[in-house]
């Protein structure tokens, strides 16, 4: 990945934040954990609320992660700039939705960065390469 890319306003796919805690997935793991740093690093990475109750739930059921340490993570991820899902942007999601054939809470995501400003998204989820409303998704783990 450039370093460019880590260095504009990109916003955060909550399948970052659970690779960077999925043991699992060593590869992806220690991808999504340098992204992470990378972003807070430069100040440029962006969540949502909608980003961080995916992560909490999926931690907590999935990858049956304590409690505390589901905390812990929040605390760090809370460092990041948040945007708040409102009704404007889950309307502007519902518009993407319709225009793009992307799922809802994808749409909710991208609409997210749109508003947050954000030129990139990374996310294992959509279209790598796709940009949509002047967002551009990037895979941060393509080709591991």
């Amino acid at each position: 990945m450039s370093a460019d890319l880590v260095t504009v306003r990109s916003f955060i796919d909550t399948n970052v934040l659970i690779y960077a805690d999925a043991s699992d997935e060593p590869v992806k793991q220690r991808a999504a954990l340098a992204l992470i740093k990378q972003l807070y690093d430069s100040a440029c990475g962006v969540l949502s609320t909608q980003v961080l109750q995916e992560y909490c739930n999926v931690a907590l059921k999935k990858l049956r992660l304590p409690v505390e340490h589901v905390r812990a993570q929040l605390d760090l991820y809370e460092q990041f700039e948040i945007v708040q899902v409102t009704p404007s942007i889950i309307h502007a999601g519902l518009e993407l939705r319709r225009t793009h054939s992307v799922g809802f809470y994808d749409a909710i995501i991208v609409a997210s960065a749109q508003i947050a400003g954000c030129s990139v998204l990374f996310s294992e989820d959509l279209n790598a390469g796709e940009i949509m409303t002047g967002v551009r998704v990037v895979n941060p783990f393509a080709g591991r």
